[in-house]
């Protein structure tokens, strides 16, 4: 619990200094995340230019669609009332009131009966497609979309940037380009699997593996996933229908000895190549998310094995 909170206030506290920074035009890119902030090289689309903060009654904020169509009203509740003791970080909007960053925080306010809200503004016009790109980075680095919500989102983005390839789109989030990958894989799967995600009856690690598939295979991949498969069991049945009778090598245990007394160890059942490189990669992304948390390898491990006993994806 205390890890969580210091992890928390960490990224509060990274998101106001990155704030800061492009109100004073810094024009380096910023990537926010748990432990802070850190400058990148490639330089920001533009600079933005944003008024000291000041505060606005809630009549005076306009909603425009986002990617976020879900929103807890008990989760809304508790947020509202720790902006009641104090409102760490002010919204973000356009000079008629548009919101670009806070939505969260404006539905929050009504519910504890707050009447207005500290935001900043952005001076300058803003196209829509860069208005789309900065609701989609703040709201990556929030509070998780759905898998539907976030390949909308990034459907809309290339559509908007005629000019991006994936790789574009992950350097503009600050994402790892294979999260791109991983919610741009419903544009390859047919009509009823993207149904299923967007009534969240599977994730998007599901859409992925049945996408890698034909999509007069897909049907029964879907059908294995609604009775109870797991990402594990789906992602070797993809792989089988994807070799054929093909013959392919697989252990429960694969050792990876890497030198200067360095091994990896991986287990789980039929693993080939295929299963050890998503393994080995995925290992990679939750360590670098747990160093950005500032926790030890301990505490890592343990909360990989909280996670897995919880049943996650």
């Amino acid at each position: 619990m205390q890890g969580s909170f210091k992890s928390d206030l960490a990224l509060v506290i990274g998101v106001v200094v990155a704030v800061a920074a492009l109100a004073a035009g810094f024009t380096t890119a910023i990537k926010v995340h748990c432990g802070g902030f850190e400058n990148f090289d490639q330089p920001l689309t533009r600079r933005y230019r944003m008024v000291v903060m000041v505060k606005k009654p809630l009549s005076w904020f306009k909603v425009k669609t986002q990617a976020r169509k879900q929103f807890d009203e008990n989760e809304l509740r508790r947020l509202g009332e720790s902006l009641k003791v104090r409102q760490l970080q002010p919204l973000v909007c356009l000079p008629d009131g548009t919101i670009v960053c806070g939505e969260r925080r404006y539905r929050a306010a009504p519910l504890v009966d707050i009447k207005e809200l500290e935001v900043k503004i952005i001076e300058d016009a803003v196209t829509e497609a860069e208005f789309r790109r900065l609701q989609l980075t703040e709201n990556v680095q929030r509070q998780g979309l759905t898998g539907h919500e976030q390949f909308q989102a990034c459907e809309e983005l290339l559509r908007l940037n005629p000019g991006w390839t994936q790789k574009d789109l992950a350097e503009q989030l600050h994402i790892d380009p294979s999260m791109v990958i991983r919610s741009l894989s419903p544009s390859k799967c047919i009509e009823r699997v993207q149904q299923a995600l967007a009534e969240g009856k599977i994730g998007i690690s599901h859409c992925y593996e049945i996408s890698r598939l034909a999509e007069d295979k897909q049907e029964a991949a879907l059908e294995m996933k609604l009775k109870g498969a797991s990402r594990d069991k789906l992602a070797i049945h993809a792989r089988r229908q994807i070799n054929g009778d093909k013959l392919t090598v697989r252990m429960d245990r694969v050792k990876c000895d890497l030198g200067n007394k360095l091994s990896v160890m991986v287990s789980g059942k039929e693993l080939g190549l295929d299963e050890l490189i998503d393994a080995l990669g995925m290992a990679q992304k939750e360590a670098r998310k747990a160093r950005d948390q500032n926790l030890d390898v301990k505490t890592f491990a343990a909360v990989l094995r909280r996670r897995a006993l919880k049943g996650g994806e």
